[in-house]
């Protein structure tokens, strides 16, 4: 009995890993419609993020199972409760990556980026990116040596946010309200996604080690 209930929760991690992946598709994909202006790739963006939110579904309904079925209790109940938190992360970096598409495709045949602007929101959408394959490989392997990683990503991260608001705020900005409140959205949006992606790294950590890091608060 014990044996298939650690299969099950095999399972659930190879799912969630699955997620992962399709989320640095979503993540990669936005970032493309945002920096080209195609709107049929930001649609597809939009149009497969109910895929992830059904397998996000599914997972929770094997956790829930397991948590009824197998009643399981300290390290097997700590994994259980850490994949429903994963699931969830993974699943809002989904809805984020899809914020991200929506705004590419609102200034279509435009871009929503400025040239100006454009150095600082390229670097931040390739380090969500990486941040995003590397918690792939993190789910996968189950590796919490690589979660520290994402750690100093995400202080960079943090760096280029502070620098997008001192550009929006300069006197040189002189591309109006409407790009301003573009870039500080898309801003958020890439640093909430690397938020959640050490939120679920840290989780990692809890599953493999039993250490608690301190956690952020995301959204």
């Amino acid at each position: 009995m014990r044996e298939a209930f650690h299969e099950q929760l095999e399972m659930v991690f190879a799912d969630l890993a699955a997620i992962s992946r399709e989320v640095e598709n979503a993540v990669h994909y936005a970032t493309e419609a945002l920096m080209s202006g195609n709107a049929s790739v930001a649609e597809s963006v939009i149009s497969a993020d109910s895929q992830i939110d059904a397998a996000a579904h599914r997972v929770e309904e094997q956790c829930f199972e397991l948590l009824s079925l197998q009643q399981p209790v300290a390290t097997d109940l700590r994994t259980v409760v850490a994949a429903l938190r994963i699931v969830s992360d993974v699943e809002r970096m989904g809805d984020l990556s899809v914020h991200v598409a929506k705004i590419a495709r609102l200034r279509v045949p435009y871009l929503a980026v400025p040239d100006s602007a454009l150095p600082t929101m390229v670097r931040m959408a390739r380090v969500a990116q990486d941040m995003v394959s590397r918690m792939t490989t993190i789910l996968r392997e189950r590796d919490p040596e690589a979660a520290g990683d994402l750690d100093k990503m995400d202080d960079e991260m943090d760096g280029l946010r502070r620098d997008s608001f001192t550009e929006l705020l300069g006197a040189d900005w002189d591309h109006g309200v409407e790009p301003a409140v573009d870039i500080a959205l898309l801003g958020r949006y890439y640093e909430r996604i690397a938020d959640h992606a050490v939120e679920v790294a840290r989780r990692v950590v809890y599953v493999v080690t039993g250490e608690h890091p301190a956690l952020e608060t995301t959204g």
